[in-house]
Formats: C-alpha cells, structure tokens, sequence
C-alpha cells in the first residue's frame, strides 16, 4: 500500500488549470504503457522512477496521439523527464491547437 495519493499541482493553459479529468488520462495513458497500476502513477512521478527510457517515453507520446485524438509529430520535444513534464506539453499543444481553430 503506497498510502493516500499525493495532490495534483495544477498546470496553467493560457490561465486555465489542468483538470483532474485531463491529468487522469495523461497517467493512464504512462501506466498503459508501463503496465502498471495507474495508482503508482503521479504527476509528480519521474520516467526514471517509472522505468521509461528514450523509447518508452516514444510510445507514451504515440498512446497520448491516441487518447487526445491529436497528431503531435514533431512538435512536442521527448526531453521530457516526467510525467508533469508530458502533460505540461500536451496541455500546451491542446491549447494552441485549440487557438487554432479558433475555440
């Protein structure tokens, strides 16, 4: 038993948080493919701590392409060190795609 789960910090989109929905689906999205308990999974959980490496965290980002519907490509930089790390970038990404098309 890990215990009670850690809070979400909250990450600003263009002022607006991130929703516990959002960040639900970013760490399902990491445990998916870690197999793993989504239990053991915060935003605060580093992809050394989860055991992701340079290819793993590849396929978070091709499992996040799918769950969000999106096509990131390019755009979002694997530098990433965690799993905050990732969902700030995706938020990001919604955000400006959103812009985008003008919602």
């Amino acid at each position: 038993d890990r215990g009670p789960k850690a809070p979400r910090s909250r990450v600003r989109k263009e002022g607006r948080p991130m929703n516990d929905e959002f960040t639900d689906r970013v760490i399902a999205c990491v445990a998916r493919v870690q197999r793993i308990d989504p239990e053991g999974v915060t935003l605060d959980s580093s992809f050394e701590e989860l055991g992701l490496d340079s290819l793993d965290a590849i396929s978070v980002l091709f499992e996040l392409e799918t769950e969000f519907s999106i096509s990131i490509g390019e755009s979002l930089p694997v530098e990433a060190a965690g799993v905050r790390d990732i969902a700030r970038e995706i938020w990001r990404f919604l955000g400006e795609h959103d812009s985008e098309k003008g919602g």
